[in-house]
């Protein structure tokens, strides 16, 4: 055992004869910004995927500059649920500014390990401490001090993986395909990360009941994060041009999409085949795309909420010309620069009416990173055949952070570039009008740039058009396009994703939400059931403009909780527009708006206070496995 006074001993000795945690608990390892910990949380997080046991990684960083408080959350949940913990039960401590604090808000009985020099075990009597001079060895093991910083992250990776008996081996592996190319890299790192597993094997013993076993859950699965998945999906969709400027949390969609570019869309001379422009701003950016779009590219952007605002304008001209388009929201919060780093649901209303005037805009609703890839794909498809921009609303932690997916399949569908008329068409034609329904789907016939044919040519007009394309300002003829818009929008219920039934059963109690909300609220209906025997019914919404589907969920049950991550209940307001007055009356909130991702016990609370329940059901069972006896040195 570690030094430590009498009563750090007689804790730890007492706490041995408690039941065994396995594979279900968090870790919190708490940071500073700009200390390269985010290798080391990478291969902590992926040893326990390893290891076959489901695993999610949620990153909570500052906004500003480098050096202020940093935590990542590791979640091993036997049962597969990644949605976020409110407490974790182990901690690495690394940052002073944060230490006493973090260690304070571990639950009793909980586990810190952390540098020695922090001194932690002064705080509290009643959670496991495992100092570890992590100066100290980096120092013996790095003669280099500028490397320090960065090895000594992995020290730490090392004592914890002892710690909860994670296998050495496989932390190797991962280490070794992370820095496959670089084996220098790799032997510095895992000398760091075998230093601080010797340290924890010689000095410690385990008095603390948290452990990794082996499992078979991981196996055919991938991690991956919601903006990579959803830059797959445009690059497999055809996309070829890509504007955009850098916004925090979007970013990285562009990224992603820009490097499987580099890689897949070259010519063998070495010619790229597409083009990606970071533009002056956010407006220049949506511009280029609805031009791009207007020429016959596939075109996408991404942002979040302060670009969207900038974004009107042009939105409103994509929507009355009817120029495909594709825009990437990763949500944060708001107003204004609100809090650049934390997530919410916020722009739901903003972008379904994103211009002035009257305009509904198709939004597709990804609620895994799975569905980031197919919706970021089909946006483009959907665009085209419906001729107007489409929106993919993400958020944050779906964006961002790390989640277990089963693989995604390749796509094998011909892309559906909608209606366009070639010179051939027009010569069997002999013309077009290009704002007329001439087969009853509210969509237009379209010519593109470079048609060579002398009936191809129509004008694009953001004023007051007929359906010939031509300029006027007559009502009637105004009135015919704005109407014939409302029909178009009125199909695309049936071209849109459906909504995903997760449960619909017998109950009178009914759940609507969308996005990375799923998460939390799955395991929260669980949690429901066990603690108060109650049934729940949950349909999860995926594009709007609702599917109808949506209607006969809300009419078959009494109430309905509507679950999302905005102040201003913003799904449950766009449904109210949608349904009819006697089922709107049905619809009621459950709000979840503080910048952190949504977690179960907040939807398991906010349920059962609206029901009016009490206490603990006396049928409930505790479902968790644990395993009695002594845990072992």
């Amino acid at each position: 055992m570690a030094t430590g006074d009498l009563a750090l001993g007689e804790l730890q000795g007492s706490t041995n004869t408690r039941a065994r945690v396995i594979n279900d608990f968090s870790i919190n390892v708490a940071t500073v910004n700009g200390s390269g910990s985010q290798s080391a949380n990478s291969v902590l997080l992926k040893s326990i995927f390893g290891m076959g046991v489901p695993v999610s990684g949620k990153n909570l960083f500052p906004s500003n500059i480098a050096g202020l408080p940093t935590w990542y959350t590791i979640r091993a949940s036997k049962d597969g649920y990644v949605a976020r913990k409110r407490d974790a039960e182990v901690l690495v401590a690394l940052n002073p500014d944060t230490a006493k604090q973090d260690a304070l808000a571990l639950p009793v009985g909980g586990v810190a390990i952390y540098e020695e020099k922090l001194n932690l075990k002064q705080y509290r009597d009643d959670v496991v401490f495992y100092p570890v001079p992590l100066d100290s060895i980096t120092a013996a093991i790095c003669p280099e001090a500028k490397l320090r910083k960065l090895v000594r992250n992995m020290v730490y990776v090392g004592a914890v993986a002892h710690l909860l008996t994670i296998d050495l081996s496989v932390v190797e592996s991962g280490l070794r395909r992370q820095f496959a190319k670089k084996p220098k890299v790799f032997e510095l790192n895992f000398g760091a990360v075998k230093a601080g597993y010797d340290y924890a094997a010689d000095k410690f013993t385990k008095l603390d009941p948290y452990y990794i076993e082996r499992m078979d859950q991981t196996k055919g699965k991938i991690i991956i994060d919601g903006n990579a998945a959803c830059g797959m999906g445009a690059v497999f969709a055809g996309v070829t041009v890509v504007a955009w400027y850098p916004i925090t949390p979007s970013t990285s969609v562009v990224e992603a999409t820009t490097d499987l570019l580099k890689k897949y869309r070259v010519t063998p001379e070495g010619k790229a085949t597409f083009a990606v422009v970071q533009a002056e701003d956010e407006l220049a950016a949506i511009g280029m795309v609805l031009g791009a779009g207007w020429a016959g590219a596939r075109s996408m952007t991404a942002t979040s909420g302060p670009g969207i605002s900038l974004m009107a304008e042009f939105a409103g001209l994509g929507y009355y010309a009817e120029i495909p388009g594709v825009i990437f929201d990763v949500q944060r919060t708001g107003p204004s620069t609100g809090m650049p780093t934390r997530t919410s649901q916020a722009d739901l209303l903003s972008v379904a009416f994103l211009s002035h005037g009257d305009t509904k805009h198709v939004i597709l609703l990804p609620g895994n990173v799975r569905e980031c890839f197919e919706f970021g794909g089909a946006a483009f498809d959907l665009a085209e055949r419906i001729q107007t921009p489409v929106f993919v609303l993400s958020d944050l932690d779906l964006g961002m952070n790390n989640w277990m997916s089963e693989t995604f399949e390749y796509p094998t569908a011909a892309l559906d570039r909608g209606k366009v008329l070639t010179a051939e068409d027009l010569e069997r034609l002999g013309g077009f009008a290009r704002y007329r329904d001439v087969d009853g789907d509210a969509i237009g016939w379209r010519t593109l740039p470079g048609t060579r044919h002398p009936k191809a040519a129509y004008f694009t007009r953001g004023s007051g058009h007929n359906e010939s394309a031509g300029y006027t300002e007559r009502p009637d003829e105004y009135i015919d396009v704005m109407e014939r818009l409302a029909r178009k929008f009125e199909n695309a219920r049936k071209l849109v994703p459906g909504p995903v039934v997760e449960k619909d059963g017998t109950s009178k109690i009914g759940i609507l939400a969308y996005g990375s909300s799923d998460f939390a609220i799955r395991e929260g209906m669980d949690l429901i059931k066990q603690q108060y025997g109650q049934d729940v019914d949950y349909m999860r919404i995926r594009a709007y403009p609702f599917a109808h589907e949506i209607h006969d969920f809300v009419a078959s049950h009494e109430r309905v909780y509507v679950v999302e991550q905005n102040r201003d209940a913003q799904l449950e307001s766009l449904l109210k527009l949608d349904l009819p007055a006697e089922q709107a009356v049905k619809l009621r909130s459950i709000l979840h708006y503080n910048g952190l991702p949504l977690d179960a016990q907040t939807v398991v609370e906010e349920f059962v206070a609206k029901e009016g329940f009490t206490g603990i059901s006396p049928t409930h069972v505790e479902d968790v496995e644990v395993h009695e006896g002594a845990v072992a040195s």
